[in-house]
């Protein structure tokens, strides 16, 4: 199937407090224009350093030795099924009820067919109806193309899940111009991954490499098939690591320079050394074709997908059980942390992982099994890789200290992880008017402790606090009363931390004191 493009910008909105980050910074990058010479296997470039010094020559990879190593393992995926469309046209979706999207023009007002209909006082049929009132929904034939590379001479094949979703036949044609019909084993639409094989032996497979030895600014090469033009490589650079994007997607993709479009889904990149370090998946793009930014799942995440479905069948994700929110300066000024870095903890899910390992809203996990979390994407990107029941070490900033937490991970049974984003805050006084709760509001609520905000005015409002929002805690600090609250507002110097609960959502809101 086609690569999906996706929009960056506001996605998600947790409790309706938030609008979620927008990526944004445009830098600009002197570059040397260097002379090809038709003969040339390699052209230095060299790369200037501060005080005159001069970084050492890198050469250009030989991109044809890696095309003809790892070429042959690449194929062509063709899937063929059906859609169920309605009212004569195809509306794209999958509801026969659904409305159209995609009217037909009106009749001549000069046709003779429309003033019988007129004259009458029927409704005047649209061109191209076969007939009169709502049309039964009827399958209609579709079709799409994307990539894959083999990973087993007996013919199992890596790809992505959205390459083969809907697909009632599967057809994969080799470089040698052979095709088979491929059985999918099982997909992942989570991390976008899926299996399929056919019945062959001995054939070329790509070398696996080291997702996590990629190193940014690297040398990169794609093989597949954009728009149906079967085996065409392009090259680039690794532009990031770690990238998480705004589609509740727990992947850390390789961000690349690399010429990715539609049919390249499911292809390989490719390391200097012909390894295969990640599978095209994404691009961002405003046309639907490439604007420079390529993503890729790493391998080693792929891998980890690839053994559960071809061991069960299917992918149980592992889970801590929180929702957490990106720690920006406002926070870190809160929490007395030395870097805005991290995942802030705003709520736990009762009786899950975290809650059981003693995990509380307002703690920042900053490091999962040794790895720092320096983005609140860093946490699900981590446990994306691990199974249920495995063990997690965690590194957690609380009250002002490090201190450890173990935790055992359990199976995905919702949507594990999720991220909220962070609004913007002003300056001034705090601007809430307070009171306590009822018996009946605590009951109702679940909470024994907080305040319920009865105004909201200043630095409050404009970080997204409204009346009817419940304040629980201050700093990571229950709310027991309203003295309570002051005293852990006078002791802040810059911002505090507020942890609102709305219809039972629960999320961190910073708002700076000036």
């Amino acid at each position: 199937m086609s690569t999906p493009s996706f929009q960056l910008g506001s996605k998600r909105l947790v409790a309706a407090l938030l609008a979620a980050g927008v990526l944004g910074g445009v830098g600009a990058t002197a570059v040397q224009h260097m002379q090809w010479s038709a003969n040339a296997q390699a052209v230095p470039a060299v790369v200037a350093q501060a005080a005159g010094t001069m970084a050492p020559a890198v050469s250009v990879p030989n991109f044809a030795a890696i095309t003809a190593q790892a070429g042959p393992s690449v194929v062509n995926i063709s899937v063929r099924g059906t859609r169920k469309v309605g009212n004569d046209e195809d509306d794209g979706d999958d509801s026969d009820t659904a409305p159209s999207a995609n009217r037909g023009q009106q009749m001549d007002p000069g046709d003779p067919m429309q003033q019988f209909f007129r004259q009458f006082g029927f409704a005047v049929p649209q061109q191209g109806m076969r007939g009169f009132g709502r049309q039964i929904p009827q399958e209609v034939p579709t079709a799409g193309e994307g990539s894959g590379f083999i990973i087993s001479p007996d013919g199992t094949i890596l790809t992505n899940a959205h390459v083969v979703k809907g697909a009632k036949t599967v057809t994969v044609k080799l470089t040698d111009r052979r095709e088979f019909k491929a059985k999918v084993l099982g997909t992942d639409p989570k991390t976008d991954i899926a299996v399929i094989k056919i019945d062959a032996k001995d054939l070329p497979v790509a070398r696996l490499g080291d997702s996590k030895a990629v190193q940014q600014g690297e040398w990169v090469l794609a093989i597949g098939s954009p728009f149906g033009f079967e085996n065409s490589v392009t090259a680039g650079v690794v532009s990031a690591k770690g990238r998480a994007l705004p589609d509740d997607s727990a992947v850390p993709f390789i961000q690349t320079d690399v010429a990715v479009n539609p049919g390249n889904s499911g292809g390989p990149l490719l390391n200097t050394r012909g390894e295969v370090v990640g599978i095209n998946s994404q691009i961002y793009s405003k046309s639907g074709g490439y604007q420079g930014l390529s993503f890729a799942i790493p391998i080693d995440l792929a891998v980890n997908i690839k053994d559960q479905i071809v061991e069960h069948g299917k992918v149980n994700h592992a889970r801590l059980g929180v929702v957490i929110q990106e720690v920006n300066q406002a926070f870190a000024d809160s929490f007395k942390l030395p870097k805005p870095e991290g995942a802030l903890v705003a709520s736990v899910e009762k009786d899950g992982p975290a809650d059981k390992a003693g995990l509380q809203p307002g703690d920042v996990i900053t490091g999962y099994n040794g790895q720092a979390i320096v983005s609140s994407n860093d946490l699900p990107a981590a446990i994306a890789t691990a199974r249920p029941g495995a063990e997690a070490r965690l590194q957690v900033w609380r009250q002002g200290k490090q201190t450890t937490v173990q935790a055992t991970l359990g199976g995905n049974t919702g949507k594990g992880e999720q991220v909220a984003s962070n609004d913007k805050v002003g300056k001034g006084k705090l601007g809430l008017a307070l009171r306590e709760l009822t018996p009946q509001e605590k009951q109702a609520s679940g909470s024994k402790n907080g305040l319920i905000v009865e105004q909201a005015a200043g630095p409050a409002a404009l970080a997204g606090v409204q009346p009817g929002d419940v304040v629980l805690s201050v700093n990571g600090a229950a709310v027991t009363g309203i003295d309570e609250l002051r005293k852990q507002v006078a002791q802040s110097d810059k911002s505090v931390a507020l942890l609102i609960e709305r219809n039972g959502q629960k999320i961190f809101v910073p708002v700076q004191l000036g």
